[in-house]
C-alpha cells in the first residue's frame, strides 16, 4: 500500500473530523446531543463547541498534508497522536461511565488501533520516497 493509497485514505478520513467538527460546533444543539437529552449547561456547551473546533482543525490539518504526505511526517504524527489520545479518553469513559452507542465503539477502535497503523504506513511511504 503506497503513497497514493495513503493519500486517498487520509483525505477520506479527514472528512470525518471536518464534517463532525462542524456539527459538534452546534454544542448541545448538535443532533446527537439534542436527541439524547443532554442538558444545555453553559460549560458543557462551551466545551463541546471548543472540542468541535479543535476536531475540525485536525481534519483540515490532515487534508492540508495530503499532497506532501511523504514529507510531512511530524505533522502527520502529531495529528494521529492527538486522535490516538482522544481514543484513550474514550476508553477511559467506557471504563468509568459505560459503553457509548455502537458507532462510537468503532470510532474508538479506529483511534486507538488505526492511529498507530496510519503512522506506521506513513513512515513506510516516507522511507520509500527517500530511496
Amino acid at each position: 500500500m503506497g503513497r497514493r493509497a495513503l493519500q486517498i485514505a487520509t483525505a477520506a478520513l479527514a472528512l470525518v473530523p471536518i464534517l463532525t467538527g462542524i456539527i459538534t460546533m452546534l454544542g448541545v444543539s448538535d443532533p446527537l446531543y439534542a436527541g439524547s437529552g443532554v442538558p444545555a449547561l453553559p460549560v458543557l456547551d462551551s466545551n463541546l463547541r471548543f472540542f468541535g473546533g479543535v476536531w475540525l482543525g485536525l481534519g483540515f490539518a490532515l487534508l492540508w498534508l495530503v499532497p506532501r504526505i511523504e514529507s510531512e511526517s511530524v505533522l502527520f504524527r502529531v495529528v494521529w497522536g492527538a486522535i490516538f489520545l482522544g481514543g484513550i479518553g474514550r476508553l477511559l469513559s467506557m471504563a468509568m461511565v459505560g459503553l457509548p452507542p455502537l458507532p462510537f465503539v468503532g470510532f474508538t477502535a479506529l483511534e486507538v488501533i488505526g492511529a498507530p497503523l496510519f503512522v506506521y504506513w506513513q513512515q513506510r511511504v516516507a522511507t520509500d520516497g527517500r530511496r
